[in-house]
């Protein structure tokens, strides 16, 4: 049965095909939630959210989209509202002085990316210096680089222009790569 199918029953009432499209996703949406919420109680309220999000609104999927990036969609918005009602906020926000998230000059890449996945106390590095990305830039930034997603299903993802994804991504990386060296240079 095609995924369209599944969705089409499910959306009809069809308590089988939800459980078999929630057995699907679980998975993806579990390590997606972990990456940006970085806590495994938090991914998992954030997964089930997410799906108790498609058992009330099923209905609702237009099919205009892939059903993977829908509930992309829900499980970022579900880890920003977790991230904004947390009052002991340790990361910089993106109202924040922009000077502060890697508009100042741009360090020079010298890690390249293979490098980083060839030695497990790099990619031990890299993880830690993720964390330190603001919410709203460390979602573009796990959708774009990490997950693999265009620009176009970022932005309907985040309901962000093309151009503001772009500069997210931007600045996300601008800041990785001056953590980096930073990092590295200490080490």
């Amino acid at each position: 049965m095609t995924e369209e199918e599944l969705i089409k029953k499910a959306q009809d009432g069809d308590r089988k095909s939800l459980a078999e499209i929630v057995k699907k996703y679980e998975q993806t949406i579990y390590n997606f939630a972990f990456k940006i919420c970085r806590d495994k109680e938090r991914a998992e309220h954030t997964m089930q959210e997410t799906f108790l999000s498609l058992v009330k609104n099923i209905s609702q999927f237009s099919g205009n989209s892939k059903l993977s990036t829908w509930l992309y969609t829900v499980v970022s918005n579900h880890c920003l509202m977790l991230a904004r009602s947390n009052k002991k906020r340790t990361h910089a926000s993106i109202d924040d002085d922009e000077n502060s998230i890697g508009e100042k000059n741009i360090a020079v890449w010298d890690v390249t990316p293979d490098k980083i996945t060839e030695n497990e106390e790099l990619k031990d590095i890299l993880d830690e210096v993720i964390t330190k990305l603001p919410q709203d830039y460390k979602i573009v930034f796990l959708l774009r680089d990490v997950e693999g997603l265009s620009t176009e299903e970022t932005g309907k993802i985040l309901n962000l222009s093309i151009p503001a994804v772009k500069s997210r991504l931007h600045r996300a990386r601008a800041f990785l790569r001056d953590q980096l060296n930073t990092k590295l240079s200490h080490e």
